[in-house]
């Protein structure tokens, strides 16, 4: 049993649509029973975004939702109709008709259950399910969508409420790189990757694929293989759950970066027990996402408190900090930055090897890029540097942690 799930640019014209129904047609001769999950057409969900802002600046969000799932509808219909005039069964469900069951935090819902038995049925009679991503259904009966990417997501759950052998997942590239080609040619395709280092990878801004989607493969078990939908051969990138003596021995395993955050800093902070809860709290009670967090050293009784957040969320995390924190918790001022990009590199092999920091540092100060935030973890280092420097950091690292040789 495979799943296939095919992106917004592997659909994104009726051409497209069918170049997804030969290579369906193929696994299907080949004796697969095969679910297929489709993002809707590149555009789309941009295009429906954009029309609900002109009837209200800041959407409601169950309205939203509403609108921006039909796009996916369109395309688990069109699909379907080529799969049948191929000579194919196919049977298209919206993430209702599944029962794909998620909370109610809507336009970033999470899958709390999915009732595959409707699936099972239609596999077991020679059917080609194809499913619309991206979206599901609350207890109330409210459609939902969860959050950018997430027809990955649904993908990856599917795969592991039916025990699938393997889910594909097709994109515009060919497998996951060392870093952005567009950024750097020189970048290699890694064939393969382990959950962990994906993990990060998507964490730290990596497109290839959304976070959920990897966190959810890692926690079921789920293999994933990451193809190109415009190539008919390869291989792709498989993502492992072993660290196994034949993987690719390299310390670093890729760049990943991220432009879509913003930094805020709270000074003159009271440099007392809670103080932190009390700045993220109400920050966090908004659902807002907070990602690297530094509290310096306390002076005279006060300290300065930094963290970053989604660029989409600067003003909204900035308005209760003002309004709600800055007066509540006896601070100087709040200041925010919303030019800064995320830089990392992430690697297994840092767990027994020293020195990596140290050289990413000195790489990018012979650029003369300054370094604004740090943070680490086992397997990963990450830096929040000024934006205009972030091509240049993204090149001089990939060049200097010799990700453009193939590994020995």
């Amino acid at each position: 049993m495979i799943i296939q799930k095919y992106g917004g640019t592997s659909v994104g014209s009726p051409e497209r649509i069918k170049n997804v129904v030969r290579r369906v047609a193929k696994y299907k001769s080949l004796g697969h029973q095969v679910v297929v999950v489709v993002s809707a057409m590149s555009g789309e969900t941009n295009r429906l975004i954009a029309l609900a802002k002109e009837m209200q600046a800041h959407p409601d969000p169950r309205e939203l939702d509403m609108v921006v799932s039909t796009g996916e509808q369109v395309t688990i219909g069109l699909l379907s109709m080529g799969l049948m005039e191929a000579g194919l069964k196919a049977k298209s469900y919206t993430g209702a008709q599944v029962r794909i069951v998620t909370d109610s935090a809507h336009t970033k819902a999470r899958i709390l259950s999915i009732d595959e038995q409707n699936i099972r049925n239609d596999l077991a009679n020679d059917i080609i399910v194809v499913v619309a991503g991206f979206q599901g259904v609350d207890q109330h009966g409210n459609i939902t969508t969860l959050g950018r990417g997430g027809s990955d997501t649904t993908g990856v759950a599917i795969a592991a409420a039916l025990r699938a052998d393997e889910c594909q997942i097709y994109t515009d590239v060919d497998g996951v790189y060392t870093t952005d080609p567009r950024m750097v040619p020189e970048a290699r395709r890694l064939k393969t990757i382990t959950f962990e280092e994906m993990l990060e990878m998507a964490s730290l801004g990596s497109k290839v694929l959304q976070l959920r989607s990897v966190e959810f493969a890692g926690k079921y078990k789920v293999k994933l293989r990451v193809l190109s939908s415009f190539e008919e051969e390869g291989e792709g990138t498989l993502i492992t759950f072993e660290e196994n003596e034949k993987m690719e021995q390299a310390i670093i395993s890729g760049i990943a970066f991220n432009r879509d955050e913003a930094k805020i800093t709270v000074r003159g902070v009271p440099d007392r027990p809670g103080i932190a809860y009390q700045i993220l709290g109400p920050v966090s009670e908004a659902n807002v996402d907070v990602d690297m967090i530094i509290q310096n050293i306390g002076v005279d009784g006060s300290t300065d408190f930094s963290f970053t957040v989604h660029r989409n969320e600067f003003s909204k995390a900035m308005d209760i900090l003002k309004n709600q924190v800055q007066p509540h918790v006896g601070a100087t001022n709040v200041v925010g930055d919303d030019k800064i990009a995320k830089v990392s590199v992430v690697g297994v092999g840092m767990r027994s090897h020293v020195g990596i920091a140290s050289k990413m540092f000195r790489t990018l100060a012979e650029e003369g890029i300054n370094i604004q935030m740090i943070s680490t973890s086992e397997i990963k280092i990450s830096v929040v540097i000024d934006e205009k420097y972030l091509e240049l950091a993204v090149r001089v690292l990939h060049k200097a942690f010799d990700l453009d040789q193939e590994p020995m």
